[in-house]
């Protein structure tokens, strides 16, 4: 990263990543579908990671109702974990995938939309420039170490950590394989 960024502009180039990746999805087919969805759900899954690791917890302490924010956010989360999951283990050439898929894509905009407008839209009045790149910082160190696949009932920081390392040795092993085998 060579010029600093704060967090809020971190998360929404990826919710901007995240949105072309979806239109990449819905737009292609055969291995190029696959691959976008492969690229989709390794992105939310160590976004979701990193969220649930730092934006979360901050966001529940620093801003208003921020518990119940958080708690919606979480939610939805969740069920995309679960949705993911399930489209993972498919063949994305089948009218089920495409189907399942336009139901995921619908949760996960309005889910990207909520957060940039119930949460992070506070972040400014909470926390000064300096914070806020601490924050990006904290983000894209939760990322690196990061599972690359959704695993739901890991909503939280402390459950990320205590599944988190094995189930990123578990992912990236997988990812490997997948991609030697191509």
């Amino acid at each position: 990263m060579t010029e600093r960024t704060d967090v809020v502009e971190l998360l929404k180039g990826q919710h901007t990543r995240i949105r072309e990746l979806l239109d990449e999805v819905a737009a292609t087919r055969g291995d190029e579908r696959k691959q976008a969805f492969h690229d989709l759900v390794r992105l939310l899954a160590v976004h979701e990671t990193a969220e649930e690791e730092v934006v979360h917890p901050f966001a529940r302490t620093h801003i208003d109702g921020g518990e119940l924010v958080v708690r919606d956010r979480v939610e939805e989360e969740e069920q995309a974990k679960r949705a993911l999951s399930r489209l993972d283990d498919m063949d994305p050439g089948l009218p089920e995938f495409f189907d399942q898929f336009a139901a995921l894509r619908q949760d996960v905009l309005a889910h990207a939309e909520k957060e940039e407008r119930y949460e992070f839209a506070h972040f400014d009045r909470v926390a000064d420039r300096g914070r806020l790149e601490s924050l990006a910082r904290a983000v894209q160190a939760a990322e690196a170490l990061a599972p690359t696949r959704p695993h739901p009932g890991t909503d939280t920081a402390l459950k990320n950590v205590a599944v988190g390392p094995v189930a990123a040795i578990a992912d990236r092993t997988r990812d490997a394989v997948r991609k030697a085998m191509g």
